[in-house]
C-alpha cells in the first residue's frame, strides 16, 4: 500500500537535500517548526495544502512539480504491485513486508525522479 504522506514526504526531503539545506534552514523560511517539518518529511504527519505551500517556497520549488513527482511514484508504485499480484505465488512468497518505527511500510518503492524536476525555479 502507498502512502501519499510517505512519498510527499520523500520527495520534500529529497529537494531539500539536493539543496544543501538544513530542516532548520528551510522550517525557518517556511515558518513552521523542525519538528513538524521532520514529521512530514518522514511522512508522519499529513500536511495541508497551506503548509505544503509554504514548504515549496521555502524550497524555491514549484508545488505542481512535487505533486508531478509525487504522482509519477505512486503511479510506478501502483504498476509494481499489479505486476506483483500477477507473479506466481512462490515469487510473491520472497516478498516480505516490513516495519519501521511499529509502522507497516511496503516494499514496493517508487524510484526517485531525476533531480532536473525539481530543480529551484529560476
Amino acid at each position: 500500500m502507498v502512502l501519499l504522506r510517505e512519498e510527499i514526504g520523500d520527495v520534500l526531503r529529497g529537494a531539500r537535500q539536493r539543496q544543501g539545506r538544513t530542516l532548520r534552514d528551510v522550517s525557518s523560511t517556511a515558518r513552521v517548526s523542525l519538528g513538524y517539518l521532520s514529521e512530514v518529511e518522514r511522512g508522519q504527519k499529513e500536511a495541508s495544502s497551506e503548509l505544503l505551500l509554504s514548504i515549496c517556497e521555502a524550497l524555491d520549488v514549484p508545488m505542481s512539480s512535487v505533486l508531478r513527482s509525487v504522482s509519477d511514484r505512486v503511479a510506478v508504485s501502483e504498476s509494481l504491485a499489479a505486476r506483483l499480484d500477477e507473479t506466481a505465488p512462490a515469487a510473491r512468497d520472497r516478498v516480505q513486508p516490513r516495519a519501521v518505527d511499529g509502522i507497516r511500510k511496503t516494499v514496493i518503492r517508487a524510484p526517485q525522479r531525476a533531480d532536473d524536476d525539481l530543480a529551484p525555479v529560476a
